[in-house]
């Protein structure tokens, strides 16, 4: 208790669900992208389900940057971590894996 009592505070998380929230009420279910679908049949892999898959796993990164934002759907960021206690290491993870994007995809 005294831990949290004393921890820095912030309510990133709960604007970034906010935000996410929005978004999603002003789109709707839009499907993931085929590529993060398991391809279980002939007629799901025909259709493209798990093609291009890449699996963070294999990446020398551990991170392939690949966009896993529905089709159609502009990549966001919803959380923006604050500038005190452990979001200042969150942010540093968040900016390393912009520029690993960056540099895979030619692209921010």
């Amino acid at each position: 208790m005294i831990y949290l009592a004393t921890a820095p505070k912030s309510n990133a998380s709960y604007v970034a669900f906010k935000a996410a929230s929005q978004v999603a009420a002003k789109t709707g279910s839009l499907n993931p992208t085929a590529h993060l679908f398991n391809a279980s049949t002939k007629l799901m892999k025909q259709l493209g389900y798990g093609a291009d898959y890449a699996y963070d796993h294999n990446d020398p990164d551990g991170f392939s940057g690949q966009n896993c934002f529905p089709d159609g759907m502009v990549r966001q960021r919803f959380y923006q971590p604050v500038k005190r206690g452990y979001e200042r290491d969150v942010a540093k993870r968040l900016a390393y894996w912009d520029r690993l994007r960056a540099d895979t995809t030619g692209k921010d």
